[in-house]
């Protein structure tokens, strides 16, 4: 049948009567707008870091680097990547982002320079559930003071905007290190030799891990709260990881250290095994050093066992050096001068002697405890 005069023919099933309006990547949760305001924001944060190798500044495909291979007889590039973990949603609910940026340098940097590297360049990634300006600014503010701390530039990054994976206010970190190291000067296991001493470096508390563990003791507590600890439970949590970088080459240029250890995730015990050879084991005195506060309350809240907090966080320990027993005086008063506490954490001694039980870590002897 023909539709008569005036008569509009009828709509088509499932075909819509007019056009839907264009969509944009703002409408799918993306603004484009709003990450290049946090491009221009961050140019002069990130230029701080900024040396005479730096080449061009943000908005390239890549970060340039003029690396002066003339500098080396035999250089060798070190590369690393991490993250901050969990830590980042304490940040998020106290709305403090600065100090993650921080831990974030750390957690790259203090792995480059256990191989004796010194670190170059950075790289970050940061990714959002919403883009805010001002929260990126803080973020990538931490991150260029830490690249400061450790001497190194922050040559280029990321940022990405997750709408409908991440919440609003939800983000996580990323970043990724270069340093560079003379072949015949790389630290590490080859080097480690029965006698050598175990110098403990300060941490400054919690550093990056085991926060999924710290998040379900203190859910529902009030961070604002000291809880008995010497400060806001908040701060305490967000102290930002020592950047141990500097300290370390300082020290490495007046002692012969045969190798360093970043203490992470497995404490002592998961991590000093990294840089020991076989047939020689590390034994660590408990009762040399006093652990921080905020250990021994976790363990109470928790709880947590002894055993477990071992193998979870560093207990005040970020950082050991090894090196010969003749040198570690010395090297633990040249560290409290650069202002980072030191002791005598422990040696090095041959399997055979060290007295150990079958299902002790391997390669970890802890005494005094």
């Amino acid at each position: 049948m023909t539709p008569g005069p005036g008569t509009e023919p009828p709509a088509q099933p499932g075909l819509p009567s007019s056009p839907p309006p264009a969509l944009t990547y703002a409408d799918a949760g993306v603004d484009l707008d709003a990450a290049e305001r946090s491009v221009a924001e961050l140019s002069e944060v990130v230029a701080r870091t900024h040396g005479p190798e730096v080449l061009g500044g943000l908005g390239g495909f890549g970060g340039l680097f003029a690396f002066d291979a003339a500098r080396y007889r035999e250089p060798v590039l070190v590369s690393s990547t991490d993250g901050v973990g969990t830590k980042v949603d304490l940040a998020r609910r106290l709305g403090v982002l600065d100090t993650v940026g921080r831990d974030l340098v750390a957690m790259v940097v203090d792995d480059l320079v256990v191989t004796g590297a010194r670190p170059l360049f950075f790289n970050d990634y940061v990714s959002v559930g919403r883009l805010d300006p001002d929260r990126i600014t803080a973020l990538v503010r931490g991150i260029a003071d830490g690249c400061e701390q450790a001497g190194c530039a922050l040559v280029g990054g990321e940022t990405a905007e997750h709408p409908g994976l991440l919440g609003e206010d939800e983000f996580d970190l990323a970043g990724f290190g270069v340093g560079v190291v003379e072949r015949d000067a790389i630290l590490g296991p080859h080097r480690v030799q029965p006698g050598d001493a175990l110098v403990g470096l300060a941490s400054s508390g919690l550093h990056s891990n085991g926060y999924s563990l710290v998040r379900r003791i203190v859910d529902g507590l009030d961070l604002a709260d000291p809880h008995g600890l010497p400060a806001a439970l908040g701060t305490v949590l967000l102290e930002p990881t020592r950047i141990y970088a500097r300290d370390c080459l300082a020290l490495g240029e007046r002692f012969d250290v045969h190798a360093w250890c970043h203490i992470t995730g497995g404490g002592l015990p998961g991590n000093l095994p990294r840089v020991l050879p076989d047939g020689l084991t590390a034994v660590v005195d408990a009762a040399s050093w006093r652990r921080p506060a905020v250990f021994d309350w976790l363990a109470q809240r928790g709880p947590v066992a002894d055993d477990e907090l071992w193998r979870t966080f560093n207990l005040g320990v970020g950082m050991v050096a090894v090196l010969p027993a003749e040198q570690a005086g010395a090297a633990i008063e040249v560290s409290a001068e650069l202002g980072l506490p030191a002791w005598l954490l422990g040696e090095i001694v041959a399997e055979e002697a060290s007295g150990s039980e079958p299902d002790r870590d391997p390669g970890v002897r802890i005494v005094g405890r």
